[in-house]
């Protein structure tokens, strides 16, 4: 007798929805990954068909001054941030020495601290009024700055250091993650080939986690090339500084979405160099990842120099910062803690907070249309809505502001027309471009990580949950939202603390009279108050560290130390 088989349950993806379900998801996804991506296409379309070409004026002035400079930043960032994240990464990751269990996690604070902070701190400690010079002309008697040399904090030297001290976790927390995932039987089989302890580093270890070096790096360099409070306050003019004073300076918003072209080409040349370099490397899980690792014993002058090489970077970047904000919140409170600051405050609270919502809910929608459908088309508009992470902050400004601006211009002529009512501006002049801005530029945080959860899910829920009749939006709530409150933490955390530190899309987009506590930082260091601007300073950093330390987590779980 024959006996019939049942054929395998084909995989959720090829499992057919209701024809109205498909639909209303499909067609949900690609609207909003279209809207997600207008901000780029307006800035193309007005960098080619600007009303005012002045781009003949800019390449003949201030472009090459704009370009030597934004490359000279970046090159220079770029050693800095190399050698700290990566070197203090694999001392902490393979050597012993008194305090690393400390070092693991502290090494990540100073990305807590926003370029444009330490920058303003380190100018009141530095300038020729501050109390470093005061001290050294009071110690050898000098008389006035002709007595002696002392480095110019408002550089371009200056500017590279600020930001790479802020910077450098990109790459440390990468490198570490790449190093922690390698297989100790490759450093055993090293040193029994008689390789020492840097041999090993750079002939095997290195070489594998370049993939992972060069994501980190790419991040600092699309970092570095959107920030604007530092090389503004250091009068280092770069691409991003030159489109600041194109569009308000000059009033010309042709001429700065050419600028922001330029930018956007940059970034696509980093994407690309970033992608080029992993190209041929495939790499997986070691067997033996789960072994503990064998850290070097070394000598205790060797122990006091890895000590010393992981305690700058944090006593620079976060521990003097933080030391010195808290003094000047203390000495200055009465007068920092007024109603604008409160107000700002909330500002920033409602900000951040809606576009970390929006954001969650956004990202759920894309990732889960993805688990639904996995085509390639699926696929594409996952690439598309992501495209707004690697928009810089001003860039994303410029694109944000073109649409809003034509739509609300052409309602308030629509309303004039039929009804006599002039609207205003409903969008472009309110909080909703910036929730906007903050949208589109984080949105790639947490429809990652919501992708990258979901398909840990076994699909087998989801065709259990069909099998019993219910669709797909109510699976989503009752069966993988419950499973992903840890990463919806976590994205909502990361996106949040970003939002409170963005500075350049917030500078541009704020409406008139609206201030966040990024914007009221900058205006008190634009004023020379800087002592003033401890308080929410002081606050934007102390809402950076809770993720840090989530993340230091996550890192040191992934792999088990004897």
């Amino acid at each position: 007798m024959s006996q019939s088989v049942d054929a395998p349950s084909p995989p959720i993806e090829q499992q057919p929805l209701k024809s109205g379900t498909s639909r209303r998801w499909l067609l949900a996804a690609t609207v909003t990954t279209l809207l997600v991506a207008l901000p780029v296409g307006a800035v193309l379309v007005l960098a080619l068909f600007p009303d005012d070409n002045i781009w003949p004026h800019l390449v003949e002035t201030t472009l090459p001054i704009y370009l030597s400079n934004t490359v000279q930043l970046m090159l220079g960032v770029s050693v800095l941030t190399l050698v700290i994240g990566v070197g203090t990464a694999w001392l902490v990751t393979m050597c012993q020495f008194p305090g690393r269990r400390f070092f693991e996690w502290a090494l990540l604070l100073p990305f807590a601290v926003p370029a444009y902070v330490i920058a303003y701190v380190y100018t009141d400690l530095l300038d020729y009024a501050g109390p470093v010079q005061a001290a050294l002309r009071k110690m050898f008697d000098w008389q006035d700055a002709g007595d002696y040399w002392f480095p110019a904090i408002r550089s371009l030297p200056g500017a590279i250091l600020m930001i790479g001290l802020v910077l450098y976790p990109y790459i440390y927390l990468l490198a570490r993650a790449a190093f922690l995932e390698q297989s100790p039987s490759l450093f055993a089989v090293s040193r029994s080939l008689g390789q020492s302890a840097l041999g090993t580093f750079f002939r095997v270890v290195l070489p594998i986690a370049r993939p992972a070096i060069a994501v980190g790096l790419s991040l600092v360099l699309m970092e570095t090339l959107n920030d604007f409070g530092t090389v503004d306050f250091f009068a280092v003019n770069t691409l991003t500084a030159g489109l600041f004073d194109t569009w308000m300076n000059l009033g010309n918003l042709g001429g700065a979405a050419q600028i922001a072209s330029i930018m956007l080409a940059f970034v696509l040349i980093l994407v690309t160099l970033e992608r080029y370099s992993r190209r041929r490397q495939q790499q997986y899980a070691a067997r033996d990842m789960r072994d503990p690792l064998h850290r070097f014993t070394l000598s205790r002058s060797r122990q006091a120099a890895c000590m010393i090489a992981c305690g700058l970077p944090l006593l620079l970047g976060f521990m003097v910062p933080a030391a010195v904000l808290g003094y000047y919140a203390v000495e200055y409170f009465a007068e920092s803690w007024t109603d604008d600051f409160l107000e700002n405050a909330l500002n920033s609270l409602f900000l951040s907070g809606a576009a970390a919502l929006t954001t969650l809910l956004i990202g759920l929608l894309l990732a889960y249309s993805r688990r639904l459908h996995d085509t390639p088309g699926m696929r594409v508009l996952m690439r598309l809505a992501s495209l707004g992470y690697a928009m810089l902050g001003a860039v994303l400004a410029v694109g944000v502001i073109v649409p809003l601006a034509a739509f609300d211009n052409w309602l308030d002529l629509r309303m004039e027309q039929w009804l006599g009512w002039n609207t205003g501006l409903l969008l472009s002049g309110t909080a909703f471009a910036i929730i906007f801005a903050y949208t589109v530029r984080f949105l790639a945080v947490s429809a990652g990580s919501l992708e990258s959860a979901l398909q840990k899910i076994t699909p087998s829920m989801d065709m259990a949950a069909r099998s019993m009749g219910v669709p797909a939006g109510k699976t989503l709530l009752r069966v993988h939202l419950p499973m992903l409150k840890g990463t919806l933490l976590t994205a909502a955390l990361v996106v949040f603390v970003d939002c409170m530190k963005e500075l350049p899309a917030t500078l541009i987009l704020r409406p008139f009279n609206f201030e966040t506590l990024a914007t009221y930082v900058y205006q008190y260091a634009s004023d020379e108050m800087l002592r003033q601007s401890g308080l929410p300073a002081l606050v934007i950093v102390a809402a950076g560290i809770i993720p840090i330390l989530l993340m230091s987590r996550s890192i040191a779980a992934s792999r088990e130390f004897h």
